[in-house]
């Protein structure tokens, strides 16, 4: 099991209707809207780093009002 965590930078005002999305995404485990420099950090629990990689970049990226991603493996 690969655990990941994603930091997205949402456009103004899009951050609920982002997370809500985010949540629909298979391999999503969950999504917290954060204060900072990320707007939602969203939790990845799949079976390899190439499922990181579809989720992150073919997912999550190319959802509507999503600005940056930065994707984080765990290592422990």
């Amino acid at each position: 099991m690969v655990t990941a965590y994603v930091m997205v930078k949402a456009n103004t005002g899009e951050a609920d209707r982002l997370k809500s999305e985010i949540l629909d995404i298979d391999g999503v485990a969950d999504a917290h809207i954060v204060a900072g420099d990320v707007d939602i950090i969203a939790k990845l629990d799949v079976d390899s780093p190439a499922d990181v990689k579809a989720i992150a970049a073919d997912g999550i990226q190319n959802v509507q009002g999503v600005e940056d991603t930065q994707t984080y493996i765990a290592m422990d």
